[in-house]
């Protein structure tokens, strides 16, 4: 495989416009130091935070820059360390730096696609932002705490309850599946569409945020409950999830009042919504909330809880075929760095309406689900 010579981005020069494409620095075999590697990318995903860092001037923020988290290709160069090889097909994470025809990635962030299975760069390129995300809130030690998922956990009828609120969006379609592998019960909100869905993924009950009384609902569900709820997660919804999530509590706690019943030990509750502050939490939760000035640089946020992730169960649970591709990828038609604009801009528009976006916009995206209206994660691939 012959190195490569020349590299292009979509560089985003300022907030609040368009990126634009031009040329961007590819690095030698000789600046990749002991972890970093370098590939050549065939497929990028897209997340909410590419439209929102587009739209927002953020704090710290150095213009231009190269938005982009998500990215699956094959090994072009190594270091001589490395314990990844040329040709390899892998899938990784970078921050705001994987827009571009070939990116270095940090090799303790990502895996080999299986080989024995029939996974595409499609398939994996998804899992990046999401999964290490999920993974830090889960079991980081300054977030939940909980235990690590391992293959083979079967859940006891006594395990505890996680709450993840926005069970169907990526961050917790890969939190559902994580915390099932860990051996705790997840239950979860997401619309009543997506119901059979995160059950498929092991959520053992959903509610539908939608429903003026979903707060009533889960509170009671937690409150009936034998099992003792070790934490709550909102993995999706801004916000409307954070106060979706403190109108829960605030619905347990009036409960226990009411019923004089001995009031349960107040609840860790983490969020994945770094920017909008929260003002009033209820008594009875237990805010671990990471924000923009303790945030640990990255790579470093996500090193603690590798082992649920590229450095451990992710891989292995992919090649024993117990790890489901969730969400799945949807494909925008125009390939290259000049679709990703667009699938930024279609981002956008499902972060506005909503999954039903896809109505609007179904000529625009293919693979899995063909425009419908599901969960999915919106995927480039290279021309």
């Amino acid at each position: 495989m012959s190195a490569p010579t020349l590299n292009r981005a979509l560089w985003q020069d300022q907030p609040h416009i368009p990126g634009t494409i031009r040329d961007s620095k590819l690095p030698s075999t000789d600046e990749l130091d002991e972890h970093k590697i370098l590939i050549k990318v065939h497929a990028w995903a897209i997340n909410p935070c590419d439209y929102m860092l587009q739209d927002r001037d953020i704090p710290g923020f150095g213009y231009p820059i190269i938005l982009g988290c998500d990215v699956a290709g094959t090994v072009v160069a190594i270091s001589p360390t490395s314990r990844f090889r040329i040709g390899d097909r892998v899938f990784g994470v970078t921050a705001n730096n994987g827009f571009q025809e070939y990116v270095t990635l940090d090799e303790r962030l990502m895996a080999r696609i299986p080989d024995n299975s029939n996974l595409e760069f499609r398939d994996t390129v998804g899992f990046g932002l999401c999964i290490v995300t999920a993974a830090m809130l889960l079991f980081g030690k300054d977030w939940l705490n909980l235990d690590f998922p391992s293959l083979g956990v079967r859940i006891p009828k006594s395990a505890k309850i996680i709450l993840i609120w926005g069970g169907s969006s990526a961050v917790g379609s890969n939190a559902i599946q994580l915390v099932t592998a860990a051996g705790y019960n997840a239950i979860v909100t997401c619309s009543a569409a997506n119901f059979d869905y995160v059950k498929r993924l092991g959520a053992v009950d959903a509610f539908n945020y939608k429903d003026p009384d979903v707060a009533e609902k889960v509170a009671a569900a937690l409150f009936n409950s034998e099992c003792e709820c070790a934490g709550i997660l909102m993995a999706a919804g801004l916000k409307a999830g954070n106060d979706g999530v403190c109108k829960v509590a605030a619905a347990l706690e009036q409960k226990q009042t009411q019923t004089q019943k001995q009031k349960q030990k107040q609840i860790n509750f983490t969020t994945s919504d770094l920017l909008d502050p929260l003002d009033q939490v209820p008594e009875n939760l237990v805010l671990k909330k990471p924000d923009l000035a303790s945030f640990k640089p990255f790579p470093e946020c996500y090193f603690d809880t590798t082992t649920a992730t590229f450095g451990g169960f992710l891989p292995e649970a992919l090649e024993k075929g117990v790890y489901q591709v969730a969400p799945p990828p949807l494909v925008v038609n125009k390939k290259g760095l000049e679709g990703i604009q667009e699938a930024i801009d279609l981002q956008r528009l499902i972060g506005e309406k909503g999954y039903e976006a896809f109505k609007e916009a179904a000529v625009n995206v293919s693979g899995a689900g063909g425009g419908a209206v599901l969960p999915a994660k919106l995927v480039v691939e290279r021309s």
